[in-house]
């Protein structure tokens, strides 16, 4: 794993997972490889039938739209997804290999009550109270 967005477990709660390949070039690559990247921020969204991965942080400050592949049948799930009021979040990236995937999931966002509760139970977790 070369990149995960924490935040996105605390401000949603995560459904389904699906994994996805990146168009990139070399130096993109070059940058993510080296852990010069940030998903934080980030977002996923669909046009004109096609997932794009929105303002990913490579490198110091550049902002990049990073165009996501998913076969037909994914996408027509994340599509319904998007219709039933899911948002779709990148979640974490991946190199183990030859190739950089991207994990995105489907999920609905937290109440801020669900988001003190998921604090209050990682602190009893760390044996704070």
């Amino acid at each position: 794993m070369v990149v995960e967005n924490r935040r996105a477990r605390f401000d949603y709660q995560l459904i389904e997972e699906i994994v996805c390949g990146m168009c990139l070039t070399g130096a993109e690559v070059r940058l993510i490889r080296d852990h010069h990247a940030q998903l934080k921020g980030s977002f996923v969204t669909i046009k004109s039938n096609e997932l794009w991965l929105n303002n990913i942080t490579l490198g110091a400050d550049t902002m990049r739209n990073i165009k996501l592949l998913v076969t037909k049948r994914q996408l027509a799930s994340l599509a319904r997804a998007k219709q039933d009021g899911l948002q779709i979040v990148p979640v974490r990236m991946l190199a183990g290999g030859r190739y950089i995937k991207l994990v995105v999931a489907t999920g609905q966002s937290k109440k801020k009550y669900d988001k003190r509760e998921t604090i209050k139970q990682r602190d009893l977790a760390r044996g704070r109270y």
